[in-house]
């Protein structure tokens, strides 16, 4: 069966521009699973719904779990698998004579969670954990540009990473609304006006990028000039 599994920062961030109604009409056309994990459930329905900020986002992703949109991934060893991972990962960069810790257990969850599934690919907006599976090598420059110091890699733990991540594909929450895009799920805000439709991608794309998508304006202006809006 195909599945995507998510993170937290891309359900937040399609909640917070009004764009989840999206999801299951992506997964209509994805035929397979959308699953999240039970930290990315407490992240997204459980902690804010008891917020006043977040109460209302946290309801309409509430609403997409309970119709089994998002359907929980749950398997024994999840939970040993995410702190293997976590072990490596925060294991892996030292600088100033200590590890230094880059990820959390949830987003760690979520990586075991599409290596125990073989799921399709993780829909992850965070640069850090998204680095950490297709780049290391630019993570670890980054770090060192970061905290103005070497940064050394253990190379024992680089190589246990990339055997866990190796088959792990990461997309963004800009992907899935590009798709959408181009599958015309869209088409209704395609109004008439002036260069509507490079409107209609510029603000979906920067809307994301200003709720926590790991995308910079130059990617924008590309992917804008290859969608030929």
């Amino acid at each position: 069966m195909k599945s995507l599994v998510f993170d937290s920062g891309p359900i937040i961030s399609l909640s917070m521009n009004s764009l989840l109604w999206v999801l299951p009409e992506l997964k209509k056309i994805f035929k397979g699973k959308f699953y999240i994990t039970q930290s990315v459930k407490k992240e997204t329905i459980d902690n804010p719904i008891n917020s006043k900020r977040f109460k209302f986002e946290a309801l309409q992703v509430f609403k997409e779990y309970k119709e089994n949109i998002l359907e929980m991934f749950e398997k024994p060893d999840l939970k040993q698998r995410t702190e293997q991972i976590l072990d490596i990962s925060n294991n892996l960069f030292s600088g100033y004579g200590k590890n230094i810790n880059i990820v959390q257990y949830a987003e760690m969850e979520v990586l075991a969670a599409a290596f125990i599934s073989r799921a399709d690919a993780v829909v992850i907006d965070e640069r850090t954990t998204r680095l950490l599976v297709e780049n290391p090598e630019k993570l670890r420059n980054i770090l060192q540009k970061k905290l103005h110091t070497p940064i050394s890699v253990n190379t024992s733990n680089l190589i246990k990473l990339k055997n866990f991540t190796k088959n792990i594909k990461v997309i963004r929450s800009t992907e899935l609304i590009l798709i959408a895009y181009e599958k015309g799920l869209l088409n209704k805000y395609i109004l008439d006006i002036s260069s509507s439709r490079k409107t209609l991608v510029d603000g979906l794309l920067w809307g994301l990028k200003l709720n926590g998508c790991s995308i910079s304006g130059d990617e924008i202006s590309k992917i804008i000039s290859i969608e030929e809006c």
